[in-house]
Order: structure tokens, then sequence, then C-alpha cells
């Protein structure tokens, strides 16, 4: 059947791929952008390095609030700009805006206000971008679409990456005094503005999508089962949930345990509310549409999230960490006022280009790598790749080995940003597409908040405040995630 739905909808050219995916690059622009630099405004408006998981709450929080809530939206939109497109541009206006303001925050509290502004807009647009490949290709070309859009997510963010060290290079100030954020970071956040925006338009306004009714018309996956809600388990599911969670944020309080340990009973807690509430909505409220699309989801999703899990969680750390600890394992420096530091933090930037940029060309291979090892296979290489990448950043000779590392990272950026969607956009209907890639975010969102909840007190009770040791416990985490993904169902077409 599933071979069938691949003939029925008519394949894209390159070129309207390349179209349809172009405006991916503005998106992790500023994505590389908040990466790359966000943990050095954060330090260099006075936070300290324990305290870092929990100001980047923002990332994930925000993506688990709105990315399902987008999902569910678009799938029932439709407009003069089509179905997902008028989400790409809103959100792409208002990251553009936290662009600009966020480098010129005048205290801590208030950068990180504009992180949750960033954040949530980036998602609004991203993703329906993910549910944009979906409608749009038929199963035989996802891979293809999905791998474009890590092309696209490399280019962007090594220039993106790239730009403080380039402006610095070009003159521009590198350091600034205590407190304020230097002017290399200053200017690259204004040029990610543009470009995000500049990237978005070229895709709104040079692609198509089909109407509701043709869109339907290609679906043949069959309707997913929903049984109808047993209110009574929900009801005893619900208050367990609810009592393990109110008994965890009882343990952290009695126990004086770290704050960011909250988020662990909070988000517990919160799925035994939603679970209570969903006992007395109305069954067609948006809600309960989107809590019963959860209980329906298929094999391959909850088998993919336990992959996710590990993949994110790493990916987290790193994005955290590493700043910390190459400036102090490779640069000797801890003051965020000092020029060692400084070029340290530009390093990085230059780094995360370096891997960025090794996605962009593993994203090329990625599509023969699918037909040659089947999605799998493929995955699991690229993530054991990146977990040893990963892995080694604390023990190389010196800084300028690091790029190594980024080759292993890179791999396994792209094939993240791909295969996974690829291995289930197979056993989702058209219908749900938008709610469903919006449900597949929780499983990189959960990752990330028990990062922000944990990985904090690990530095200090574990690792002996060595960011180092947390690089290390990433590699770790990317070779589970590649070891799990053997657990999910081969798609139909990928099959020998």
């Amino acid at each position: 059947m599933h071979a069938a739905i691949a003939q029925d909808k008519p394949p894209l050219s390159f070129w309207q791929i390349w179209n349809m995916c172009f405006g991916f690059l503005g998106i992790q622009f500023g994505f590389a952008l908040q990466n790359a630099n966000v943990s050095r405004i954060f330090q260099t408006l006075g936070a300290d390095m324990d305290a870092l998981p929990g100001l980047w709450i923002a990332a994930p929080l925000t993506g688990l609030l709105v990315q399902p809530v987008i999902g569910y939206l678009s799938d029932r939109t439709w407009t003069g700009l089509g179905r997902r497109r008028p989400y790409f541009l809103a959100g792409a206006l208002l990251a553009s805006l936290a662009l600009v303001l966020m480098p010129a925050s005048p205290t801590l509290w208030v950068a990180a206000g504009l992180l949750w502004v960033l954040d949530a807009s980036i998602n609004v647009s991203m993703e329906p971008f993910r549910a944009f490949v979906g409608d749009q290709l038929p199963m035989s070309q996802r891979a293809q679409g999905y791998a474009m859009q890590s092309f696209f997510i490399g280019i962007g963010s090594v220039v993106a990456s790239l730009l403080p060290w380039l402006l610095e290079k070009a003159g521009v100030a590198n350091t600034a005094g205590p407190g304020q954020v230097p002017d290399t970071v200053r200017y690259a956040f204004y040029a990610g503005a543009v470009v995000l925006v500049g990237a978005i338009l070229w895709t709104v306004l040079r692609t198509r999508e089909y109407p509701p009714e043709q869109l339907h018309a290609f679906d043949q996956v069959p309707p997913l089962d929903r049984a109808p809600l047993d209110r009574a388990r929900a009801t005893r599911f619900g208050l367990l949930w609810l009592a393990i969670g109110a008994l965890g944020l009882a343990g952290v309080a009695w126990h004086e345990l770290p704050r960011e340990l909250y988020l662990l009973g909070a988000l517990l807690a919160a799925y035994g509310v939603a679970l209570l509430t969903l006992t007395v909505v109305g069954r067609d409220s948006g809600f309960a549409q989107v809590m019963g699309d959860i209980y329906a989801m298929p094999l391959a999703m909850r088998r993919l999230a336990v992959v996710q899990f590990f993949s994110w969680f790493a990916l987290f750390a790193m994005w955290i960490y590493t700043t910390a600890a190459v400036t102090k394992v490779y640069y000797g420096a801890t003051d965020t006022a000092s020029a060692a530091y400084n070029s340290g933090a530009n390093w990085v930037g230059v780094l995360f280009a370096a891997y960025n940029g090794f996605a962009a060309l593993a994203a090329i291979a990625i599509p023969w790598m699918a037909r040659r090892f089947g999605l799998r296979g493929s995955h699991l290489l690229n993530l054991v790749l990146g977990g040893a990448g990963l892995a080694s950043i604390p023990f190389l000779p010196n800084e300028n080995w690091l790029v190594l590392s980024m080759v292993g990272v890179g791999i396994a950026w792209a094939s993240i940003l791909s295969l996974p969607y690829a291995l289930l956009s197979d056993s989702v209907p058209a219908a749900k597409m938008g709610v469903y890639m919006g449900i597949f975010n929780f499983f990189i969102v959960i990752p990330q908040l028990v990062a922000v909840a944990t990985l904090g007190y690990l530095l200090k009770h574990l690792f002996a405040d060595d960011p180092a040791k947390v690089l290390v416990l990433g590699g770790a985490s990317l070779v589970v995630a590649g070891l799990c993904v053997l657990r999910v169902p081969e798609p139909s077409a990928h099959r020998a």
C-alpha cells in the first residue's frame, strides 16, 4: 500500500525541493546564533556556570508548549498563503525582533526572557516545516526532503556560528566592559534577523501547497485506531502521576536539592493533571484531540521516542557546556571579560560552524546511505560516530584538533535532523501530519528538560565542576541512542 502512496503523489524536481526547504537556512541561522552565543551572553551578564541549564529552560519548555499547538492549528488552517506558510512567516518576524533585542539586554533576566521569545518564535516557524515535507513529497522522496533540510541547516549554521569570529578578524571589537555583550556578537545577531526573514520569504513566495481536499485524496495511510476513552483508567493514572510528581517536588524541597530538579516533579504532576483534565473536557475539544492522538501514536513513534531522548540529551549537553569546557581546558580561562575567554568562545563558534559544515556534507550522502544500509543502519552508524566525536573533546592535543571531533558530531547532527523523520513519516496520515510532528517534538523537548534539571546538579556533585565530563556523558548518550534505533520498524519503502 505504501509503495502506491509514493507513486500517487507526484514527485518534485530538485529545485522544487530546494525552494521548499530554503527557509530552513534562515531558521537555523537564528537557532545557531542562539546555540553558540546564548551561554556566552548569560555568563557575560553575570550567570554562574552551574546556573546555565536553568536559564536555558526556555528553549525546551517553549517547544513543549508551542509545537503541538502549532501542529494542531496548521493541520486545520487554509489561507491565501496556504496551510503551513503563514506560520513560517509569523514565526520569522517575531524571531527576528528577538534577535535584534537580545544582545542589548541590560540584565540577565531580560536576556532570559528574550530567549523565551526567540525560541518560541523559531518553534512557530520550525514545526510546520517538518510537516511541510510530509505534505508535499511522496514517501520515496521524504528522505531526500529531510536531508535537504539538513543541508540548509548545516549551511545556515556554518555562517551563523562563524560570524563573531569573522567579524573579529574584520576588526570589530570582540571584548567589552563588564556586563556588556561584545560588538561581534551584537552585529552577528542583527545579521541573523535579516537572513531569517529573507530565507523564509523565499520559501513562502516560491512554493505552493496542495489544497486540503487534494492532499487528503493522495493520502492512503489508514486512520490511526483511537479506542474510546476509558475515563476510570485515565483518572487512576492521572492521580498516580500527580501523586508521583507531588512527592518528587516535596522530596526536592525536603532535601534542599537544586531548584532545577523541581522541573522533573512538575512535569510528572502536569502529565497527571492533563490526564485528569481529559476526563472532563469535551471529546471534540482541541485538547482532547491532541491527547487522543498521543494515546494512538504509532509503534514507530513510541520506539523512536527512546532514540530521540538520548540523542537530544547529548545535544543539549553539548550546546550548554562546550564553551565552558573549551575555554577552561584549552585556554585556561574562566573570566568572561578576559581576552583568553572571548578568544576561546569565538573558537567554539568556529567549531560549531565546522560541525554544521560537516553536517551539510553528510546530508548529501544520507539518501545514498539510506538506500545502501537502510534508515536504521545508517542512523546507528552516524550516532556512534557522533558519540565518539563528542566524547573526544577533552582529550585532544590542542584546540585545533577539535575540528576532528566536529566531523563525528556533524555526521550525527545531519542524521538526527533527517532520518528519525523519515522513519516516522510512513506511519502518519496526512490529516494528522502537523499534530504528530508536534507530538514528536515532545521527545526532543523532554530530554532537554531532563538535561536542564540534572546537568547542573551532576556538574557540581558528580563531575567536580568540570564541564568537559558533561561532554563525555553526552557522547555516551549518543551511542546508546544508536543502539536503541535497532528496535524501530524500518518503513516499507526502505526494506530490502
